[in-house]
């Protein structure tokens, strides 16, 4: 349990230090997400997941 609270506390300062150092980057990112068309949205968010898995998958 402490290892998936201390990956959701990374994953939150990471996020955190973005919108502080590039917050006009942030917006320029949500209105690019805005403009995609929803299926090409899914595909992003799968793919990321799927990055994720890989990361897990090669951190263990």
């Amino acid at each position: 349990m402490q290892t998936v609270l201390t990956a959701l506390g990374l994953l939150i300062f990471v996020e955190g230090l973005v919108y502080a150092l590039a917050p006009s980057l942030v917006e320029r990112m949500l209105e690019a997400l805005r403009a995609m068309p929803l299926e090409q949205r899914r595909l992003f968010g799968l793919g990321a997941m799927a990055a994720g898995l890989v990361v897990i998958w090669a951190a263990s």
